[in-house]
């Protein structure tokens, strides 16, 4: 079973091409251009943390003290470390290097089915899935890998799978000013496949699209045709 998310634009008024073009990405800037962690907010220390951790083994009944879990809160901390390293990272950083030998290229540049673990914020529990991203250059290119390296920063932060196609959208129009970019996103959410409805092969498709992919219906439908394609 498919579970279809309209864009993010959904229900907005109709907006004319110079307007779309002018518009702003509709995110604070420092939502998606900086690391998140401010030296100004202050952080647990790890001991704290791993205190945490075990003041919940206690409360879903277990011994944090028995053999199996003695070194579980230490485990747990490091695990965070790593799958929430997105927040020590700089989404504007990855895209700064760019190319300018393409040989006048004009058209869009995609890259799809990269693939993609989060973590969402409502419950703490993974969603996984591939993200197809496209975006029509203006004279630079970027390296092809820092699509994907932009895709998993914001991936390693506690997410909700719309925030995370608007927030890929919105980096790379403002670093690269391109004549437009597409992202679209398709994951499974074990929050809704392993609990609660328990609805597991649920697919849920986000998309967002900026510039030329916004305004001109035939590049929309040529980019999604592509990223439908099968395999070859």
């Amino acid at each position: 079973m498919d579970t279809l998310i309209k864009t993010l634009r959904a229900n907005k008024p109709e907006t004319k091409p110079s307007e779309a073009n002018a518009r702003a990405a509709e995110l604070d800037p420092a939502e998606f251009l900086a690391a998140a962690v401010r030296a100004d907010r202050p952080r647990p220390s790890r001991a704290e943390a791993e205190a945490a951790v075990y003041t919940l083994l206690n409360y879903i009944g277990e011994d944090p003290t028995r053999e199996g879990l003695v070194d579980t809160p230490r485990r747990v901390v490091e695990a965070y470390d790593e799958l929430y390293q997105g927040y020590h990272q700089c989404p504007a950083e990855v895209l700064d290097r760019t190319f300018g030998e393409t040989a006048g290229y004009d058209d869009f540049v995609l890259i799809r089915d990269i693939e993609f673990t989060s973590q969402c914020e409502h419950h703490m529990m993974p969603f996984y899935g591939k993200a197809h991203i496209a975006y029509t250059p203006v004279e630079r290119v970027v390296g092809l890998s820092k699509l994907a390296r932009l895709t998993d920063i914001f991936a390693r932060r506690l997410q909700t799978q719309e925030h995370l196609t608007a927030q890929i959208a919105a980096a790379i129009d403002e670093v690269l000013k391109p004549r437009g970019v597409a992202v679209m996103i398709e994951a499974e959410h074990t929050c809704m496949s392993v609990r609660g409805v328990a609805k597991h092969g649920a697919v849920t498709f986000t998309s967002r699209f900026t510039g030329m992919f916004r305004d001109n219906p035939a590049e929309q439908s040529r980019f999604l045709s592509m990223v439908r394609s099968p395999q070859r």
